[in-house]
């Protein structure tokens, strides 16, 4: 039996990866999308994630409940274990990924792949103030970190524009990381 991919879903704020993520996963049923475990509350808006405090996720380190864990921006940020199994029934799982920890999930995953979305940063600047959440200062600050280069060493990155239409970039997604219909066929018959 194949081994499914890891694909982590990198890019700036305001990039669109959720909407992105979400679109591709209706798309392509048999694509599994890992919900993380966060530190911060629930209703913080965003991605759907489990919120948890800090002594839980400490808990859950100390258990080994993570397949790759790390901090940003103040926050931590776990990926469940249970992914694994969910690759090794074939599926291919997206993950929002830091690019700090692509090299860790390049070493422990067998199949991986990035999926680098990018957008003009004037449409990231539009983006982020209509979500309402961040200041003008912290916008700008989320504005620099948008040109961070991608870690050395990084083997398989696709890299796609979303600065236009979703479905155009859902389909580029598709076609550059050859997600047909077939592939998520036969993954949704192997789970079943």
């Amino acid at each position: 039996m194949n081994t499914g991919r890891l694909i982590a879903v990198v890019g700036p704020s305001g990039v669109g990866k959720d909407s992105v993520m979400q679109a591709l996963a209706r798309r392509r049923p048999g694509l599994h999308l890992v919900r993380r475990v966060i530190t911060r509350p629930e209703d913080a808006g965003g991605e759907d994630f489990e919120g948890v405090s800090e002594a839980e996720f400490t808990r859950r380190v100390e258990a080994g409940a993570f397949a790759l864990h790390w901090r940003a921006h103040n926050l931590a940020y776990g990926v469940p274990v249970g992914v694994r199994q969910v690759l090794g029934a074939g599926r291919d799982a997206l993950v929002n990924l830091s690019r700090a920890v692509l090299p860790e999930a390049q070493a422990r995953f067998d199949r991986f792949a990035v999926l680098s979305l990018t957008a003009a940063p004037s449409i990231l600047a539009d983006r982020l103030a209509a979500r309402g959440r961040e200041t003008r200062e912290d916008i700008a600050r989320r504005l620099e970190r948008a040109g961070f280069a991608m870690p050395e060493g990084i083997d398989s990155v696709v890299t796609v524009d979303n600065g236009g239409a979703l479905d155009d970039t859902v389909q580029t997604v598709i076609d550059r990381l050859h997600l047909d219909e077939t592939m998520t066929k036969t993954t949704r018959e192997v789970t079943q």
